[in-house]
């Protein structure tokens, strides 16, 4: 595979970009935006390349973590995989019943909420809340061929007078 300006392989490792700047933008959906559009100019956007200038981890708090909850989980968690297996071992069990069900149910609530205590009591109250994490990035910059430069950012410059 190779690259539209430059001829050679696609990287296969991480490298720096390559091109010359036609557009920046304060969000990763304006930067798309701007690639969409010059696609939609018919610009050669094979090579055309999007970085995220001074990327930052941002961790967002989801909830507080209780016992309550971390047992909730636990037993949900466990009831789900005990019923999964009751289930198996009920179909290939003749003239069982439901009492594999039942059986497989009640192990899993119990073992859920003793793995989960477990976990939790091991952090020792130091992460007692939930959480997910993003990468994101002051500003996206959108990179192009230097042949092409000139056009792609007279093309930007038509999209932002459109608003």
């Amino acid at each position: 595979m190779t690259t539209a300006f430059t001829n050679v392989p696609t990287p296969t490792l991480p490298t720096l970009p390559q091109g010359w700047p036609i557009g920046s933008y304060d969000t990763y959906q304006e930067a798309q935006r701007a690639v969409d559009h010059l696609a939609d100019s018919d610009f050669p956007v094979r090579g055309i390349t999007i970085v995220g200038i001074d990327p930052m981890v941002v961790e967002r708090v989801d909830a507080r973590l209780t016992w309550g909850r971390v047992l909730g989980a636990g037993a949900m968690s466990g009831a789900s995989l005990g019923l999964f297996v009751g289930v198996l071992l009920s179909l290939f069990t003749a003239g069982a019943g439901l009492l594999p069900i039942l059986i497989g149910l009640v192990a899993g609530v119990a073992f859920g909420v003793a793995s989960a205590a477990v976990r939790y009591g091991a952090t020792k109250g130091q992460r007692d809340f939930v959480s997910h994490s993003q990468l994101v990035a002051r500003r996206y910059d959108v990179l192009c061929a230097p042949g092409t430069a000139e056009r792609g950012r007279d093309l930007l410059a038509s999209l932002a007078l459109k608003g």
